[in-house]
């Protein structure tokens, strides 16, 4: 699946993995000061586990067995240019497991998903404050130019 070596195994989620990946979840969730309880990450448990629901995710695992990095995607239609791209909603790396390239590594992984299902894009949106990603970021992918705005309903 990947093009560079690792020295991680990017792989899909089983459901033995559900302690792990609540961990890293409630780990995203921490980093991005979001307040997420256990109803919260079970309802998104629910739908990655859910063959017709858009959410997909693929994990990283270390060498011991453990969890230490999720990518969660989905689909998306692009009206304009009359393709479907993938967006890269949630990418978590455990603070002592970065550096090795398990960033990147998801990434590629969710790219190369992409590649296999014909979409054109892989699209993703990061806090501006968060320098260490867009390090990687910035290496791997284009930065845009658009702005993003959010209603809240």
């Amino acid at each position: 699946m990947l093009t560079r070596e690792y020295k991680v195994v990017i792989r899909k989620l089983i459901e033995e993995d559900y302690t792990q990946w609540a961990r890293l979840y409630a780990g995203y969730a921490e980093f991005y000061g979001v307040e997420q309880d256990d109803d919260m990450r079970d309802r998104v448990w629910a739908w990655i586990r859910d063959e017709y629901h858009s959410v997909q995710a693929l994990v990283a695992q270390n060498a011991d067995g453990d969890l230490i990095g999720l990518a969660h995607f989905r689909v998306f239609a692009r009206p304009l240019s009359a393709t479907l791209g993938g967006f890269l909603d949630d990418l978590f790396v455990t603070p002592d497991a970065r550096g090795n390239g398990t960033g990147e590594a998801l990434i590629e992984a969710v790219t190369e998903y992409g590649r296999e299902q014909g979409w054109s894009i892989i699209r993703w949106i990061t806090a501006d404050t968060n320098l260490a990603a867009r390090r990687i970021y910035d290496r791997v992918a284009t930065k845009t130019e658009w702005v993003t705005y959010d209603i809240k309903i």
